[in-house]
């Protein structure tokens, strides 16, 4: 039984390859084959490089850019909120 020769990517090829499954449109499955790895390895490269490894920009920056501008839009709504309804209330006084 012959074994299996692993061969080693340097984690440059690694984190590129990760970056490039995420930005494409193409199935994962065929970036892989396109990039002569094993579909699992660049699954586990994308896990890697984009949710533990800190120092990686692949996915951190874009999320923390959109969170907060979404808590900037979400206060903003929140305060055209309170103002409709104390307008709101103002009018059904008059009204009556």
């Amino acid at each position: 039984m012959p074994s299996k020769k692993y061969k080693r990517y340097p984690a440059e090829f690694k984190e590129s390859s990760a970056k490039l499954a995420l930005e494409s449109a193409q199935p994962m499955n065929q970036t892989a084959r396109e990039l002569g790895v094993d579909p699992k390895s660049l699954y586990n490269w994308v896990k890697t490089y984009s949710d533990t490894n800190e120092n990686s920009h692949l996915t951190k920056e874009p999320a923390a850019a959109e969170i907060k501008r979404l808590k900037k839009e979400l206060s903003q709504v929140k305060l055209e909120r309170d103002i409709l309804k104390k307008a709101a209330a103002y009018f059904a006084k008059e009204a009556l």
